[in-house]
């Protein structure tokens, strides 16, 4: 039983300022990495192991289908605390060639009525040199890690895929899969490279250095259409799998909106599904689908994955439901698919796609 709930917990940690908080829950998370009692009982609260959740995907064991999002582990500190948490997988990032700040503060707000959080962070983190230590130190630590990368703020729109060939080779080797992240909208222009020019030539490049999984995230504020467009060019270009969504920058989800940043969370959700759905409509079978924005319980979970997803991913909602909530999303998830008389989390992924 806890000393202190999640709930008395998360009103000390929002008297703090949302980055303050983000601080401290980092030195939480690398004291659980590094302390192997603690490392124990948290992964037996909350790592759930059992065979109907497994999937070996990009040729790794999964062993459950719930990952970490890109954005809270940018410098992959702290991946030795995602089993006590109960994640399957992680993605970390988004990573630079260079450091940067980021842009200027306050560029973090909590939406506490919403659930959600809107950010304007701008890919800060201290650089591929940075990272590639901390995964020289974990590369014996068998856990599947996604790589999440990203142009550097002050690099042109035209010497964008010099940033993304610099961080394919640096990363060559570590990692599970890589991502390619041109759907954040904190980094000006960066957006606009969601094209099929450039999104055929990065994965030109990448393909001729790498022979990790490339994925591509993407952005949900396009339409349908066009998302569906830009991913088939990506498949056609070899994309080992899709990520759909980043955050949004539809303010008007909320009278509270900054009008700058994006924006996590339970207000995305709806908006996150129906793009992913139309995605997966159109390629679901041809390539990995992970889905990500607005889950933050089993039920939703579970839509994704017979929507077609074969993995999702949550962040917003572990700061508002806690440690304990991705252990609880498998447990419930389990119960959810035996209950469907599936024996295999395999017999779920696409079950509500037309055959």
């Amino acid at each position: 039983m806890s000393i202190i709930s999640y709930e008395n917990l998360k009103k000390i940690m929002f008297k703090f300022e949302p980055e303050t908080a983000h601080k401290i829950a980092g030195f939480g998370l690398k004291a659980i990495g590094s302390c192997p009692p603690l490392f124990n009982y948290m992964v037996k609260e909350n790592f759930v192991d059992k065979e109907i959740l497994r999937q070996k995907i990009f040729g790794e064991v999964f062993y459950n289908p719930i990952g970490l999002a890109a954005g809270f582990d940018k410098d992959a500190d702290f991946i030795k605390a995602m089993p006590p948490l109960g994640f399957g997988f992680t993605e970390v990032g988004t990573v630079t060639p260079r450091p940067q700040p980021g842009n200027p503060k306050p560029r973090l707000f909590r939406l506490i009525e919403d659930e959600s959080i809107q950010n304007a962070m701008g890919f800060n983190n201290k650089g591929s040199y940075y990272m590639i230590q901390n995964l020289k130190k974990n590369r014996f630590f068998r856990f599947p890690v996604g790589i999440n990368i990203g142009k550097n703020k002050t690099t042109s729109e035209r010497e964008a895929i010099e940033d993304y060939e610099k961080l394919f080779k640096a990363f060559k080797d570590y990692g599970t899969y890589i991502v390619i992240n041109i759907s954040s909208p904190n980094t000006p222009g960066l957006r606009d490279l969601q094209n099929e020019a450039f999104i055929k030539e990065v994965f030109r490049v990448g393909k001729s250095i790498t022979t990790k999984p490339i994925l591509l995230k993407i952005a949900p504020d396009m339409e349908a259409k066009d998302a569906v467009d830009i991913c088939k060019v990506a498949v056609d270009a070899k994309a080992d799998g899709i990520i759909a969504t980043n955050t949004t920058i539809d303010y008007s989800l909320t009278p509270k909106a900054k009008d700058f940043g994006g924006i996590s969370g339970e207000l995305l959700k709806e908006k996150s599904f129906k793009l992913f759905d139309a995605i997966a409509s159109e390629l679901f079978g041809e390539t990995v689908l992970i889905s990500v924005g607005g889950i933050s319980d089993a039920n939703e979970a579970y839509r994704r994955i017979k929507a077609g997803a074969s993995l999702v991913q949550i962040y917003t909602a572990l700061i508002y439901k806690g440690p304990s909530l991705v252990g609880e999303i498998n447990r419930e998830l389990i119960k959810l698919i035996r209950k469907d008389g599936y024996s295999s989390i395999y017999e779920v992924i696409g079950a509500n796609r037309d055959s």
